[in-house]
């Protein structure tokens, strides 16, 4: 009994990982006013440019370096997520583009270039199934720490992880002390809540919003690319992420817009997300149990509108273009 409830727990976390990267993400983008619905194109995006990277790496290496087969598809995923960011932050920022319609533009490109380049992938290594396996670069993300075995039931349900899994955590923590403690996050939250206030005592809207936007499209980059070199082993299969990247984008309203509270959100929703697993229901009730993580969405949204606490709304300039000439 017990082992299955670690069991449960360790694919909570697994599954959930890739949520809080791209709920993480999308909280600093929409601190500073932006609405990003690209997340799930943007975190398409950075696993099938990880992808790759590790492809040509592991294609052109007679021996796979551990530390390269990590930090080359890191550096592509990042380049590749902060190029598409900067492309939402033209468009929205500069051209004042509908945020909404961007945002889903977004997705959709995402989504078609990673089917693309990843299909052409499959072709170039003519695989007789859909599927491209980068099996000695997910080995070296997928390292796990040293004494985890030595530790019993504890090591297994804490430090059997590989970094990424870590990482996520480390940067919601580090991302909630930013946007509360320093001088630079407060200032971010102004522009997100009364851009024209925060022009008018000299700060760069413009600028803090290219810097939130791009910020978190490239942590919700590394969500597409745990989810390929970390939770797929490293098996990439077009259109095989689901709708993890609209499941970050709900964590965000149920976690009111608190990095910390995402940690808790999204390793409720990966377990909610693997719970017809465990639990014996009629087939014709599964897609009941697996629309879950929404149902609990919305009851999160009901309560907050009832409750009308201003430290759980949203940013007040959310998804509205700043004309500087309105102030």
């Amino acid at each position: 009994m017990l082992a299955t409830i670690i069991g449960f727990l360790q694919r909570a976390i697994l599954q959930g990982t890739p949520l809080l990267f791209g709920a993480t993400g999308e909280i600093i983008t929409e601190k500073s006013g932006n609405l990003n619905l690209g997340i799930p194109g943007i975190m398409y995006i950075g696993a099938i440019s990880g992808v790759i990277g590790g492809f040509l790496y592991q294609s052109n290496a007679g021996t796979v370096i551990p530390a390269l087969a990590i930090l080359i598809p890191l550096a592509c995923c990042l380049l590749g997520s902060l190029l598409v960011s900067l492309l939402y932050c033209f468009l929205t920022v500069n051209l004042k583009a509908n945020q909404n319609v961007t945002g889903l533009a977004i997705t959709t490109f995402g989504v078609g270039f990673g089917n693309f380049f990843g299909g052409s992938l499959i072709k170039i290594v003519k695989s007789d199934v859909p599927y491209l396996a980068l099996v000695k670069i997910a080995k070296a993300y997928k390292t796990t720490l040293p004494f985890a075995k030595d530790m019993g039931q504890v090591g297994q349900l804490f430090f059997s992880y590989g970094f990424l899994v870590y990482l996520a955590v480390i940067l919601a923590v580090g991302a909630g002390i930013f946007l509360k403690r320093t001088k630079t996050g407060l200032r971010l939250r102004s522009v997100g809540e009364n851009p024209g206030t925060a022009d008018a005592v000299g700060i760069n809207v413009t600028r803090y919003k290219y810097f939130a936007t791009c910020i978190g499209g490239m942590i919700a980059g590394l969500g597409g690319l745990y989810y390929i070199m970390d939770y797929s082993n490293g098996i990439w299969s077009n259109n095989g992420f689901g709708d993890r990247g609209w499941l970050a984008i709900a964590i965000v309203i149920f976690a009111t817009w608190k990095p910390t509270l995402a940690i808790l959100g999204s390793y409720l929703f990966g377990a909610l997300y693997i719970l017809f697993n465990y639990i014996n229901v009629p087939m014709q009730v599964l897609p009941l149990i697996q629309m879950l993580p929404y149902v609990v969405t919305i009851l999160v949204l009901i309560i907050i509108s009832m409750r009308k606490k201003r430290e759980n709304q949203p940013p007040a300039h959310l998804g509205l273009s700043y004309f500087r000439e309105d102030r």
